[in-house]
């Protein structure tokens, strides 16, 4: 597994990793990446890169909005979390780094890959129901259930190796 630690996702951070990526895999390969909709991976500078024709193996795949669940990387997150990070101590931010760079040089000495034991079909159900049920307790929350009428938002921020300090 390829990866680096940024203090924010830009797309200037975006584009380096693109390019660790674009260097670190054999040129025959095509290499495909799962995505969440972040404008930083949208940005132009990253669409300009990746427009050029040398860039032709490249496959974008955004998730959609709320299914993060759908990028297989989360569920390698979860183990970085549970096995490394959760009960660990560290003093500075070198330190996080330093067990999340250690972390990943483990597990690429003995990588797993982490596979979908669902048919698309199933896969495709779960989303719908999803969505349905997203989109109700929104509705809820907009017509003023318990709340001043404007709705409640939350926000969630996942750890990801692209924010990581």
């Amino acid at each position: 597994m390829i990866h680096a630690c940024r203090k924010r996702p830009t797309a200037a951070d975006v584009l380096a990793f693109f390019k660790l990526i674009d260097a670190n895999v054999p040129r025959e390969l095509d290499i495909h990446v799962v995505l969440d909709n972040l404008s930083a991976h949208k940005a132009p500078e990253v669409a300009d890169w990746l427009a050029h024709p040398r860039r032709k193996r490249w496959h974008l795949h955004f998730t959609p909005t709320s299914s993060s669940w759908l990028n297989l990387i989360e569920r390698w997150f979860k183990e970085l979390t549970d096995r490394r990070l959760r009960r660990g101590a560290f003093s500075s931010v070198p330190d996080l780094l330093d067990a999340i760079y250690d972390w990943a040089h483990h597990w690429n000495a003995d990588p797993k890959p982490f596979v979908w034991h669902k048919t698309a079909e199933e896969i495709i159900t779960k989303v719908r129901r999803g969505r349905a049920a997203l989109t109700r307790a929104k509705s809820c929350a907009c017509m003023g259930h318990g709340h001043s009428g404007t709705g409640t938002s939350y926000s969630f921020l996942p750890l990801r190796l692209s924010t990581c300090s």
